[in-house]
C-alpha cells in the first residue's frame, strides 16, 4: 500500500473566508464553501504512522474533522504564525495524554519558536533538522527558501523508495540554488497565493500562479499541486492550468509512491 499525502488545509495566512472580506470568493466560500481554505498543513501517512508538516491556528479543527486524539511529530516549515500558531493546544493537548510531541524545524526555527512559547519544551521535544530528519520511513532534507518581505521559510524534499517530492508552501523568486533540490521531483507541492498579484514585487512573498507556471518549466515535476492560495483564487471559475498541475483542497489525499508495474 503507498503512503498518502492529505491536505489539511492549503489557505494563505488569512484563511477564506477572509473576517473582514465580502468579495465573491469570500462569500460563497461561506455559503458553499468550496472556496473555503484552512491554514496550510499537510499529514503525510504510512500505515500506522503519520506526521504533520506544520501546526497553524486551525489545527484543532482538523483534528477533529480526522477525529485524531494524539499527534507524536510535526515538522515545521518556518516561524510564522499561520504555520505554528496551534503549537500550544498542541503542547497542551501532550500534557493531558502524558507524552511528549516531537516537534522537528531547523535550529533556528527552532529557536524562533521557543522565544516566542518558552513553555513549549516542557511537553514537546524540540528536534533539530539542519542534517536532515527521518519520519515515518521518508528521508527529510530542508533547505532555506526565500520569503519575500517576510524572510525566509524551509521547503523540504522527500525520499523513500525511489519516490521523491517536495513541499514548499511559502516561497518566491527562488534563485538557482534555492531551485537545486525542486529537480528529478514526481511530485512538487508549491504554494501559489494568487493568480496573478498585482503588488508591488518588493512587497510580496509567495509565488503567484503565473510565475509558478514558469518555474514548472524549468524544474519539470511529473506533477504539480498548488497550495497556500487566498481569496484571489476561486475554484468555481478556475484559470487555465498547466498540464499535471491540480489544485489543492481540504480533504485531499494524494498517493505517494510508485505504483507497482
Amino acid at each position: 500500500m503507498l503512503d498518502t499525502l492529505t491536505f489539511l488545509g492549503t489557505g494563505d495566512a488569512m484563511g477564506v473566508p477572509r473576517v473582514y472580506c465580502s468579495c465573491t470568493v469570500c462569500m460563497e466560500a461561506r455559503a458553499e464553501g468550496r472556496n473555503r481554505r484552512f491554514r496550510s498543513s499537510a499529514m503525510v501517512s504510512s500505515g500506522e504512522q503519520f506526521f504533520l508538516i506544520d501546526c497553524g491556528p486551525d489545527w484543532r479543527v482538523m483534528m477533529e474533522r480526522l477525529d485524531i486524539r494524539q499527534v507524536q511529530d510535526v515538522l515545521v516549515t518556518h516561524a510564522h504564525f499561520d504555520h505554528i500558531a496551534g503549537l500550544p493546544e498542541w503542547a497542551d493537548a501532550c500534557r493531558w495524554l502524558g507524552h511528549k510531541g516531537r516537534l522537528h524545524a531547523p535550529r533556528e526555527v527552532l529557536d524562533v519558536i521557543q522565544s516566542q512559547y518558552p513553555w513549549l519544551s516542557n511537553h514537546l521535544s524540540m528536534i533539530q533538522t539542519d542534517d536532515g530528519c527521518t519520519l515515518a520511513g521518508w528521508s527529510i532534507q530542508g533547505w532555506r527558501v526565500n520569503h519575500g518581505k517576510n524572510g525566509y521559510s524551509y521547503a523540504y524534499r522527500l525520499e523513500k523508495d525511489g519516490y521523491a517530492w517536495v513541499y514548499n508552501s511559502d516561497s518566491i523568486h527562488l534563485k538557482k540554488q534555492e531551485k537545486k533540490p525542486l529537480h528529478g521531483l514526481d511530485l512538487l507541492v508549491l504554494g501559489t497565493s494568487f493568480v496573478q498579484e498585482r503588488a508591488e514585487r518588493s512587497t510580496r512573498s509567495v509565488y503567484d500562479m503565473e510565475e509558478a507556471a514558469v518555474l514548472l518549466e524549468e524544474v519539470s515535476p511529473k506533477q504539480a499541486i498548488y497550495t497556500h492560495m487566498s481569496h484571489d483564487v476561486d475554484v468555481t471559475c478556475l484559470p487555465a492550468l498547466p498540464a499535471g498541475v491540480l489544485l489543492a483542497h481540504t480533504g485531499m489525499e494524494v498517493a505517494l509512491g510508485k505504483a507497482e508495474g
